[in-house]
């Protein structure tokens, strides 16, 4: 009996387009692997930038991306179907490059990517900073405003720029958020013959603005006289503007940490008032993403200043009266009530718009809501909980405690089994 013939190989079809990194050293500094990819391709596309540092003996056809860049992917490399296609990138496509955007359109088995040093890597070996322990921050096609999230004493950041202007916006943005004091050095043209550092503090930077290919390093310091902002949820209630209508500084860490947001997730945030709840939130995690639902338009102004000022101008604001403003929204991964709980509808609006496994935290001060959220404790389970805060104050020449209003606090998961009863007439009023 003749031994059984292998298993005939299923063919791996070529990747249809390949991803070259490419560095401001340019065609000097590509290995041969990427200049023969280079070389062979029938259609090259890039930016000019990076297309200009190809030699002629690259002849394919040229192809610069359109501006913007991200909804045109799909249109252009479908245009050139069929041909050998390369894509240019600088430094590591993968990182903050558009090795993200082709993947999400082709699917990775699609792509073969060939990535140079990215600009953090030059960076870190010119600086002597390890890689593993320096945050970095992209301002490209972002708002500077998100840098502040990433502000804390001691710490090292490298920021990507997104033109020859960014080292000024930040140097400013540093001296705004009380960290005047931070080093900062701007790394241009890294690994290429142009190569330059431009060294100074923020609360005396001076530079004109240089070359837009460039890497910002902040050595992060904070001044005396600063407000300090820590890294877990119960920011200093000063670190808000506000009206009065802000959940304390106490309360909000308690109502944060049953709310336990967890990358990538998302919040709805309603009754805003100053946004305190979602800008924390946010603050978690930089995937964490929240909706902020505020009736008052002033109020809602005042919630995007917060945002913009505590690192999250992410936070997306909706002007509007719940539970008529929720209508739209994506699905929650966690409701928070902080205000109108006892709007005609809101909590029965909100439980059935999360998904099993959703979580909700619903706050409040009064009676009537109170009863309210005891009927709901009483059908739906979860944790009823009064948080009740004192601070010392003076008392003539003593001292005493001054109570603060108790807040009741109803936190739940929804169930993932069978759905309940529908609710009764009249019991979410």
């Amino acid at each position: 009996m003749s031994p059984a013939s292998p298993p005939s190989a299923v063919p791996v079809p070529a990747p249809a387009v390949s991803v070259v990194g490419i560095g401001a050293d340019g065609w000097s500094g590509l290995p041969e692997t990427s200049r023969a990819v280079l070389r062979d391709a029938e259609v090259l596309i890039g930016g000019e930038r990076q297309l200009r540092l190809l030699p002629p003996e690259c002849a394919g056809r040229r192809v610069s991306w359109p501006s913007p860049l991200r909804p045109a992917v799909r249109g252009l490399l479908s245009g050139h179907a069929g041909s050998r296609t390369a894509v240019l990138a600088s430094g590591d496509p993968m990182f903050y490059g558009i090795g993200r955007a082709l993947t999400e359109e082709l699917g990775a088995g699609a792509l073969r990517v060939l990535p140079h040093p990215s600009s953090v890597s030059y960076a870190c070996a010119r600086l002597g900073w390890p890689v593993e322990d320096t945050e970095t921050v992209t301002l490209v096609g972002r708002p500077t405003a998100r840098l502040a999230g990433a502000l804390h004493d001691g710490r090292r950041l490298l920021v990507l720029s997104a033109d020859a202007a960014t080292p000024a916006a930040v140097a400013a943005l540093l001296r705004e958020s009380g960290f005047g004091p931070s080093r900062m050095r701007v790394l241009e043209q890294l690994g290429g013959t142009a190569e330059d550092c431009l060294d100074g503090l923020a609360e005396t930077w001076q530079h004109p603005p240089g070359d837009p290919l460039n890497v910002i390093a902040v050595d992060c310091r904070i001044a005396p006289e600063a407000l300090r902002l820590g890294a877990v949820p119960g920011l200093p209630d000063e670190a808000y503007e506000h009206d009065g209508q802000l959940t304390k500084r106490h309360v909000r860490a308690a109502t944060l940490g049953v709310l336990a947001p967890a990358p990538g997730e998302l919040l709805w945030d309603i009754g805003g008032g100053s946004g305190s709840i979602a800008a924390e939130w946010m603050r978690t995690h930089s995937t964490c993403r929240a909706v902020t639902v505020e009736r008052d338009p002033v109020r809602a102004g005042r919630i995007a200043r917060n945002a913009d000022r505590l690192g999250v101008p992410g936070l997306r604001v909706v002007t509007g009266r719940a539970p008529d403003a929720l209508a739209g929204l994506p699905v929650p991964d966690a409701v928070f009530i902080g205000g109108g709980l006892t709007a005609p509808g809101l909590l029965a609006a909100c439980w059935d718009a999360l998904p099993p496994g959703g979580r909700l935290v619903a706050n409040t001060v009064t009676l009537e809501s109170e009863a309210l959220l005891t009927e709901w404790y009483r059908r739906h389970g979860g944790d009823l909980v009064r948080l009740a805060v004192a601070h010392a104050v003076p008392v003539g020449g003593f001292t005493g405690w001054r109570q603060a209003m108790p807040v009741t606090q109803w936190s739940v998961q929804k169930p993932s089994h069978a759905p309940e009863p529908p609710h009764a007439p009249g019991d979410d009023r």
